[in-house]
């Protein structure tokens, strides 16, 4: 039997400090859940549809209009709320994406390349067949425009109704469709960076390559402090944004150049530790008041800093961007998003125009068929195999979960159809319509054909703080 061992000193507790705690623990530990926000998603989504098909119609759409200018006289940027939710805040959103990506890439689920290849292969079958199908229906005119829309897979929506089923899915599952949704986000990303592009400007485009060639420098130079990137990063995101390409690709080229690697490994990190304290103790001697005694502050700090270079310049950004990626931009860009008018009496007619008809049929049967189908030529023909614990069951139900296209999907409505108001309505009802179908029927079909595994399954974050997800 183990002894708890008993700590030396004194711990000063304010009087609501325990309840306090008590509190805030189980709170946090819910929003670190996968589930939340799944559910935060949902329902921001569900707010906006409300209050798009209610009296309030005219002042949810009025809102969204208003300019927000910041800037001095003669160098403002003057935009729309909605453009500053669609082009600034989720540039954040970008930026963690970025990270992620290059962190799974390092030493993810995406850096070997024999356990890489699998959803590689199920991604680039997701995102052809859907595109292909859109294609064939809308084969010319500007509908043609939104080809790109049903390529992409929402892994906040995916995951989370993946989470759902709790034990009843494999640990391997949720990485496979972490590893899957990667890959498809990377796609997404050089999608909307190579037909996505409004006219150039030539200048904004020179600024942005030097400030790209400046953050290289920072990541060569060994700049391992935040505050220089982000700094840039802001200047990038401006050139970008005048430049005609989409400004919020700057999130992604900025998560590219933070360094990866810590400047301690856990070995010197263990030794700078064991030295600190000791110093520790040498001027803990002299004086026990930390509060005049400059040495002992001096040490403590500096074995606070050790913790920070032990700790990748990406994973400490990713960590501190997790949450407010998570729970307020993709959120908020739900709410400015989502609100499309359904017009209920004519939803038949709505959902047979070619645009809606063209996402629809992609998101539903072409993940389907993509994802589903070219992962099971690769184990068919020798390329890869399928991850311990899953058969073709599993792949299907998360070929269905891969069909929920909400955040990139509107976000690709958006680019594509930012001239044509009315394509972009249907492009969103189709949008809506069959993310949810996808995604009932995956969690139906996983639901009946698996069962409770003899384990308790973690639930991998959206945005994740770990090296897995």
């Amino acid at each position: 039997m183990k002894h708890k061992r008993r700590l030396l000193g004194k711990e000063y507790i304010a009087p609501w400090e325990r309840a306090f705690d008590k509190v805030l623990s189980p709170i946090d530990e819910f929003i670190h859940r996968q589930t939340t926000s799944g559910v935060l998603l949902m329902l921001c989504a569900v707010i906006a549809l409300f209050i798009a098909n209610s009296s309030l119609a005219h002042h949810y759409h009025d809102f969204f209009k208003l300019y927000f200018t910041i800037g001095l006289e003669g160098f403002q940027l003057s935009k729309s709320l909605h453009h500053w939710i669609n082009d600034g805040l989720m540039a954040i959103f970008f930026l963690v994406v970025g990270l992620e990506l290059k962190r799974e890439l390092l030493v993810g689920e995406l850096a070997n390349v024999k356990q890489a290849l699998l959803p590689i292969i199920a991604a680039v079958g997701g995102m052809l067949v859907p595109a292909l199908i859109y294609i064939s229906i809308n084969p010319s005119g500007h509908t043609l425009d939104g080809w790109g829309i049903p390529m992409a897979t929402d892994i906040a929506f995916a995951l989370g109704a993946l989470a759902l089923l709790g034990n009843r899915v494999p640990q391997s599952l949720l990485m496979f469709l972490v590893a899957l949704a990667i890959v498809d986000d990377l796609g997404a990303v050089i999608v909307i960076a190579l037909f996505y592009t409004e006219s150039l400007n030539v200048t904004a485009l020179m600024l942005a390559g030097f400030s790209i060639f400046i953050l290289l420098c920072f990541n060569l130079g060994g700049v391992r402090t935040l505050l220089p990137y982000i700094l840039i990063g802001i200047v990038l995101w401006i050139a970008m944004l005048k430049s005609g390409i989409h400004a919020t690709l700057a999130g992604v080229i900025l998560a590219f150049t933070i360094p990866m690697k810590p400047k301690y490994d856990p070995k010197r990190f263990l030794s700078q530790i064991q030295e600190g304290v000791e110093k520790i103790k040498s001027a803990f001697k002299k004086n026990e008041n930390i509060l005049v005694n400059d040495a002992l502050r001096s040490r403590v700090r500096a074995l606070g800093n050790g913790v920070n270079l032990v700790q990748a310049p990406a994973q400490t950004l990713e960590h501190k961007l997790h949450l407010s990626s998570a729970y307020l931009v993709i959120p908020i860009f739900a709410l400015a998003n989502a609100g499309v008018p359904i017009d209920f009496a004519n939803i038949g007619s709505v959902l047979s125009h070619p645009v809606a008809m063209g996402i629809g049929l992609g998101l539903v049967f072409g993940k389907l068929i993509g994802i589903a189908g070219f992962t099971w030529v690769a184990v068919k023909l020798g390329v890869s195999e399928l991850p311990k614990g899953l058969n073709m069951n599993h792949i299907i139900g998360v070929s269905f979960m891969g069909g929920i296209g909400f955040t990139m999907s509107i976000f690709i409505a958006e680019l594509g159809f930012v001239n044509h108001p009315e394509d972009l309505l249907m492009a969103k009802t189709g949008i809506l319509f069959a993310s949810l179908t996808a995604g009932l029927v995956g969690f139906a079909w996983l639901y009946l054909t698996s069962k409770k595994q003899p384990v308790d399954i973690d639930v991998p974050e959206l945005l994740p703080e770990k090296d897995h997800h």
